[in-house]
């Protein structure tokens, strides 16, 4: 799909997809222990990945995007859930602000971008522009059309500036969203999943459809190309997407001396503390 390839029929992307997630329904649901053992293996490289970034400083931007309930919070969750907050930075910037309106539009995502020694995960970034805003009536289509011809120049400003820089898009069927999105209703764990907003979008499924060829036309280009995943199934989403994400980046493992606990004395005597203490109830 990178932009100096030829895109002379898009339709085949298109069935490319659908027949990715026919191939997907085919497969056996993965189970859970299954699952979670390769889990287990993949943080284990991830922590190697910190290790290596840290060590060497380097800076890596990871961009995820896809429809709503796609599963991009799951996955970003899966890669950072045993890794150093302070190292793996996430960032899901609200809406802008009136002020933040008036700036250049990628102006408020650049104070994000990694330092040295860190990896920022972006949970939607600036294409929202050429998604969400494009569809529900944000941002002008002259603006949208603007982003996309401006949007290969930046990353290539990024990646040249020594960024490693991963773009993921998220692919669900219309089934499996329809799933998602009702299943929300009545969790209370994730009802605060479900926007107004998420309502409106759920309609506009081929203009989203749409958005998303556009965008993938104008800026899957040969230095920041997207890469997209499957997400029918979720588990099988989050170990390919953090296989892909290690095999794409050139790290090595960092030396690291065998750690000992050192000795201590700890006194015998009364351990309870002479002040009194407000303990919480132990209803468990």
């Amino acid at each position: 799909m990178a932009k100096d390839k030829d895109h002379k029929d898009d339709r085949s992307g298109k069935e490319a997809l659908s027949g990715a997630h026919r191939e997907q329904a085919d497969k056996p649901s993965l189970k859970r222990g299954d699952y979670e053992d390769k889990l287990r293996e993949l943080h284990v490289k991830l922590v190697e990945l910190q290790d290596w970034v840290r060590h060497e400083g380097k800076k890596i931007c990871i961009v995820f995007e896809g429809r709503d309930g796609a599963g991009k919070g799951g996955a970003i969750k899966a890669i950072t859930a045993r890794v150093s907050p302070r190292v793996f930075r996430v960032v899901a910037l609200p809406a802008p602000t009136e002020r933040e309106k008036s700036q250049m539009y990628i102006q408020r995502y650049l104070p994000h971008l990694p330092a040295g020694g860190e990896i920022v995960i972006f949970d939607r970034s600036w294409y929202n522009r050429a998604g969400v805003e494009r569809v529900m009536g944000f941002c002008t289509q002259e603006e949208a059309e603007r982003f996309l011809s401006i949007a290969p120049h930046v990353e290539k400003a990024m990646v040249d500036s020594g960024i490693i820089l991963l773009k993921y898009w998220l692919e669900v069927s219309p089934e499996e969203q329809e799933r998602r999105l009702k299943a929300r209703i009545d969790d209370g764990r994730k009802t605060w999943k479900l926007t107004k907003m998420d309502l409106r979008s759920f309609t506009r499924w081929d203009d989203y459809t749409r958005a998303r060829d556009a965008m993938f036309l104008a800026t899957d280009t040969a230095w920041a190309p997207w890469f997209v995943a499957r997400s029918d199934d979720k588990r099988r989403a989050r170990l390919n997407i953090i296989e892909h994400l290690l095999a794409s980046i050139p790290y090595e493992r960092v030396p690291r001396a065998k750690v000992k606990l050192p000795s201590r004395h700890v006194a015998k005597a009364d351990r309870t503390p002479r002040m009194p203490l407000k303990l919480i109830a132990e209803v468990n």
